[in-house]
């Protein structure tokens, strides 16, 4: 395989890797306000990337149906959300406040953690590698740097992810390096999921509308479901709307500036 394609699908995974090492670095927790930022940020990227690099490609990529032409779009993207909707419900796990609010299993409170995360992850590594299936297709409206801009976005994403994961295993007691794998295998699924995209791309391009708005709906569900909450709860919500903002600032930066 290209070894341009492959570190583009690793990107993703290195951004979590980096910052679940962040538990070699930090003596404490991360605090409330920081938690809200970074959640924040997360959001504003993820939207961001949702539109730029996966709708507006997925809206371009069927425009010879004329006026018809959002139809791949907005199925691709309620189908991406029932998904999501559906692995949420069957998938035991936690929701990123760390709460036990989630679905009452036996399973413990770590092993929900990761669930979590990795839940959140799989749309992320479909996203890459359906953009990287467009550019292997040899679609004019998916460039390599186009599809460079969507992992660097999502790895910027998944650098604060990485670290809200590993801290707060630290601070119930787990060592720095049990934390750190931890929050590595939490991310392992995303080149897993490129990987299994791109090869099955001759089966994928005569459907990449509805890919890349799958993987959009997908992301949106994550953002509205889980991060939105989060980075509203409480006091100094305005810190997570300004880290919104510069997150969804970024990634349209990088989308359009190496799109």
């Amino acid at each position: 395989m290209n070894p341009t394609i492959v570190a583009g699908i690793m990107i993703p995974f290195i951004g979590t890797t980096a910052g679940a090492a962040l538990v070699f670095v930090l003596r404490s927790g991360i605090s409330a306000n920081i938690q809200k930022a970074l959640t924040g940020f997360a959001a504003g990227v993820m939207v961001a990337a949702s539109f730029w690099s996966l709708l507006n490609p997925a809206l371009e990529a069927s425009a010879d149906m004329g006026k018809l032409s959002f139809i791949p779009a907005a199925v691709g993207f309620l189908i991406g959300i029932a998904f999501l909707l559906v692995l949420d419900e069957v998938t035991p796990h936690m929701h990123m406040d760390y709460s036990d609010e989630g679905p009452k299993t036996g399973l413990a409170r770590t092993t929900k953690l990761i669930l979590a995360v990795t839940l959140h992850n799989i749309p992320e590594g479909m996203a890459v590698g359906v953009v990287y299936a467009g550019f292997l297709s040899g679609r004019a409206d998916i460039t390599a740097a186009g599809a460079l801009a969507l992992a660097l976005g999502i790895a910027i994403q998944n650098f604060p992810e990485g670290a809200i994961v590993s801290m707060p295993l630290r601070a119930e007691g787990m060592s720095k390096k049990k934390t750190f794998l931890y929050g590595v295998l939490s991310g392992i699924v995303e080149p897993i999921a490129s990987l299994l995209t791109i090869f099955a791309a001759s089966a994928v391009v005569p459907v990449l509308p509805y890919l890349l708005s799958f993987a959009a709906g997908a992301m949106m569900y994550v953002v509205v479901e889980e991060l939105i909450p989060e980075m509203s709860e409480g006091e100094h919500s305005n810190v997570s709307t300004i880290a919104f903002s510069l997150g969804f600032v970024v990634m349209m930066v990088l989308d359009v500036a190496l799109g």
